[in-house]
């Protein structure tokens, strides 16, 4: 035994190699892939809040509609306008064919004639609300409206009409509207002194869209040995927009109002406004020669909805608008938020189960179920900082016990909120929203690329 030991001793030990752990479930390229995974399943959840959110504005579009049917919907109002009947005389010669004697055969027919003012000046003024039900609301206002003006001598002679076919004794005056039941009171036009009250009658037109107000019939013969001045009133309770045709041959309009982010639209913008924190004022001056119709009509009167100028009342912020460009940067968030804590994992050799980043990502879906609910009973603004802190502090507080050190959870505490904060800018931005959004995308890649320079990602040991 002893001589097989020494024999033994003077020959070299051959080792075998030992096996390596090359477990890829804990490799770096395994870790990728199933953190990518959970960020797409947590794009499910996400859908969920964004289909969430379109639901409830849906149910405040159908509240605002519902304020409009009762409180009353948009104004729109095309007139004074001065309407004249005229008879058409048509001879027909008919031959009879026993006798060979011609008659004649006179058919007389009642026709109208439209005339606008030649000068047109509007004042407007709009006492806005906001009126509230249950969590949703809606502006609405209620608009006094001023028209003055006159009418000069209405020429005929363009369609070939004779003196004696017009019926000056039955000319009226109209104004094509909507929303009759919103009207307040009693309309009333004041002709050279003599007031002429409105009343609802049938369209001419059956394709017309709004309503008719025209005053009973007016005598106005001897009225254009001068001009007609004419002097309108109305009032009424509406929501959403004023819309007036500038049918003068010069009109110059105003608008007054304590609303204080109005919108102007429509075809002609006003040549001066302001807007402060009290309301705003806007002025127009549109001539004829600006729009696309002329001053007179025979028959029947034009569509010109067109050529309005409009005020919007709308609610300036939507708040369900707002949350819904918040969902949208959801994925941005979840990414980045991820890479921030699968970087640390890497860097710091820390071992982070997937569930642990599963009970992350359900952390920042709760960011945007907190934000629409709060903001339904608070301002967005609010909203966003209460949602946001409540989840850093979890995420943050939860980071402790992954990370075992308060170092890296207090940097993720930092990069979520700098991250919160920049979509929050993003949102309220319009012209310089997609600007900013790349500037800042940019640097965070920058960021990332930095930071990831030194990894070896060809290391396979679990961490």
């Amino acid at each position: 035994m002893e001589t097989n030991q020494n024999q033994n001793e003077g020959q070299p030990q051959f080792k075998y190699p030992q096996p390596q752990n090359s477990n890829f479930m804990q490799s770096t390229t395994a870790r990728v892939f199933m953190v990518g995974l959970l960020t797409l399943v947590l794009l499910l959840p996400l859908e969920y809040v964004k289909a969430l959110i379109r639901d409830r504005k849906a149910l405040q579009e159908g509240v605002a509609n519902e304020m409009a049917d009762k409180w009353g919907g948009p104004v729109y109002f095309y007139g004074p306008i001065l309407k004249v009947p005229y008879q058409v005389v048509s001879e027909t010669e008919i031959t009879n064919k026993i006798t060979k004697q011609v008659t004649v055969q006179r058919l007389v027919v009642t026709d109208y004639a439209y005339f606008f003012p030649d000068d047109l000046k509007i004042n407007t003024n709009a006492k806005t609300e906001n009126k509230h039900r249950n969590n949703y609301e809606s502006a609405v206002f209620n608009t006094k409206m001023n028209f003055k003006g006159h009418y000069t001598t209405p020429d005929f002679s363009s369609q070939g009409i004779k003196p004696e076919n017009i019926n000056w004794e039955k000319a009226s005056i109209v104004i094509k509207t909507n929303n009759l039941k919103s009207i307040k009171g009693a309309v009333n036009i004041n002709l050279n002194g003599k007031a002429y009250a409105f009343e609802p009658v049938a369209s001419e037109n059956q394709n017309d869209t709004v309503e008719t107000l025209q005053t009973t019939a007016i005598n106005m013969r001897d009225a254009f040995t001068d001009a007609v001045n004419f002097n309108l009133n109305i009032a009424y309770d509406g929501t959403e927009q004023i819309g007036i045709v500038p049918i003068g041959k010069i009109t110059e309009a105003k608008m007054t109002s304590n609303w204080t982010s109005p919108s102007f639209d429509g075809n002609f913008l006003p040549e001066s406004k302001h807007v402060d924190k009290n309301g705003f004022s806007a002025n127009w001056k549109i001539s004829h020669l600006n729009r696309g119709f002329v001053q007179q009509y025979f028959t029947a009167l034009p569509e010109l909805s067109k050529y309005t100028f409009d005020v919007d009342f709308h609610i300036p912020v939507d708040e369900y608008q707002q949350n819904d460009r918040a969902s949208k940067y959801g994925f941005l968030v979840i990414g980045l938020t991820f890479l921030i804590f699968f970087l640390i994992q890497t860097i710091s050799k820390i071992n982070i189960h997937i569930f642990q980043y599963g009970m992350v990502g359900l952390a920042l879906i709760m960011f945007y179920t907190l934000l629409i609910s709060m903001t339904e009973h608070s301002s967005f603004k609010l909203a966003y900082i209460i949602a946001g802190i409540s989840v850093v502090i979890m995420i943050g507080t939860y980071s402790v016990s992954i990370l075992k050190n308060k170092k890296f959870p207090l940097f993720i505490a930092a990069s979520l909120t700098a991250l919160y904060a920049f979509i929050y800018i993003i949102i309220q931005l319009e012209s310089y929203a997609l600007l900013a959004g790349s500037i800042g995308l940019f640097l965070i890649l920058g960021a990332v690329m930095y930071v990831s320079r030194t990894i070896d990602w060809n290391n396979t040991k679990p961490a």
